[in-house]
């Protein structure tokens, strides 16, 4: 077993890293602060020793962070694809990515992705546990736990930063499931195998009943833990519920258990959640989790709008963020019709950082307040190039002011001479 201090164990030792020294760089902090946020656990810091990837905190009051899912499946398993989408995710602004491959040569693809990135790559081991269970002619349900703990320490040791690992998805907490019912059932990958193998082996989740296994190997690479959230909501007639709330309960059990043991842990969050839930979810849960980062898939606040999704998880994400969700993970036009595209990538990690900016602007973040003034500033001095370059993605900017030639090249082609702001302060 390595010796090396994690994180949590060097904030204990009152010891500062470098990593907690890039980051407080990275988010105007005083480092001594990021040191006491890690060992609160209030704060991670996504890396890996085994990857050229920057270092990026999450939680602890930091910038709200967005993720960009990646991955294949057995309809389209491009590792060439996969790169592409995560060169777009990276020029988008994505804090992290992750890998949710389930087709191809899933060490080629995984390996790949993380040579790649300058971001911290996160994955879901259980999904090559499965696909390799399902590829030797085994039932999905019909995976070794051994190979499972395996293939969490084959990621960490490739130089995955995090790993979602289904810990809460328990006979306790499927108990209350089937007791309530659902009109989706469970729509987590994840989640769902381990559903399964509970009910047809009758033994318990391997994640759970062996969780200082996973620690040790968490300890070893100092990985951190993401709580997946295995019983999430998959639509917003199951938001909040029994089953929902006992996994989550579960969850701020081990994740003391984690720190405790010197594992940085995140808890992952709905899912879909109607506008009115999703304040009392985000305090709820860092109630019981004690402040622990919370991980939140949008939330999706309405079932309407296939094609639209990264629309309506930016509507919840802005608003989870401001209450205090310190990770959005992005959803694309495609969610629940299919495999995302290069633009849908694009698309969705934009929408995901302009609801993660528009809740740090709602909060305060002195950061975030100073590039709004300073973009209305260049707005009303119609300065261009620096509405540009302050832009959220300044290549969109670029794109939409060269293919509309104004009459006067000061003004855009909305108002042209009759410019609002050109009127007020008289700029003839």
């Amino acid at each position: 077993m390595s010796r090396i201090l994690t994180q949590v164990k060097a904030a204990k030792s009152k010891k500062i890293t470098n990593q907690m020294r890039q980051v407080a760089k990275d988010e105007g902090l005083d480092v001594e602060y990021v040191r006491s946020a890690v060992e609160s656990g209030k704060m991670v810091i996504a890396y890996s020793r085994n990857s050229k990837a920057h270092p990026v905190a999450i939680g602890g009051g930091t910038r709200t962070k967005v993720n960009a899912n990646l991955g294949t499946s057995k309809d389209n398993a491009s590792v060439e694809l996969e790169l592409e989408k995560l060169k777009v995710a990276v020029h988008a602004g994505a804090d992290t990515v992750m890998d949710l491959s389930t087709g191809g040569n899933l060490d080629e693809i995984r390996r790949a992705i993380i040579k790649n990135s300058t971001v911290p790559v996160g994955s879901v081991p259980i999904y090559q546990t499965v696909k390799e269970t399902v590829d030797k002619g085994q039932k999905y349900y019909e995976f070794s736990p051994d190979a499972l703990f395996a293939d969490i320490e084959k990621h960490a040791a490739d130089g995955i930063s995090f790993v979602t690992v289904h810990c809460g998805v328990t006979k306790r907490s499927l108990g209350q499931l089937k007791e309530q019912g659902r009109v989706l059932g469970i729509v987590s990958r994840g989640g769902a195998f381990l559903a399964r193998y509970i009910e047809e082996t009758g033994k318990e989740n391997p994640l759970y009943e062996q969780f200082d296994r996973l620690l040790d190997i968490a300890k070893k690479y100092d990985l951190t833990l993401s709580l997946g959230d295995g019983l999430r909501p998959g639509c917003i007639a199951d938001a909040t519920d029994r089953a929902q709330i006992e996994e989550l309960l579960i969850l701020g059990e081990l994740r003391k258990i984690a720190l405790d043991a010197g594992v940085q842990v995140m808890i992952e969050g709905p899912g879909h959640i109607p506008l009115n839930q999703i304040q009392e979810n985000i305090r709820l849960q860092k109630s019981v989790c004690e402040g622990a980062p919370f991980y939140v898939l949008g939330p999706i606040v309405t079932d309407i709008a296939p094609g639209f999704d990264h629309i309506t998880s930016a509507i919840g994400g802005a608003l989870a963020a401001f209450y205090g969700a310190d990770f959005l993970c992005y959803v694309t036009p495609s969610e629940h019709i299919r495999l995302p595209d290069v633009q849908d990538v694009a698309e969705g990690v934009i929408a995901a950082r302009v609801a993660a900016h528009a809740a740090d602007v709602a909060k305060g973040l002195k950061n975030a307040r100073e590039i709004d003034r300073k973009i209305s500033e260049a707005r009303a001095n119609f300065d261009w190039d620096t509405q540009k370059r302050l832009s959220i993605l300044p290549s969109k900017f670029e794109h939409l002011r060269s293919s509309s030639k104004p009459k006067d090249s000061r003004f855009c082609t909305m108002c042209g001479e009759f410019c609002a702001i050109r009127i007020f302060h008289k700029r003839e």
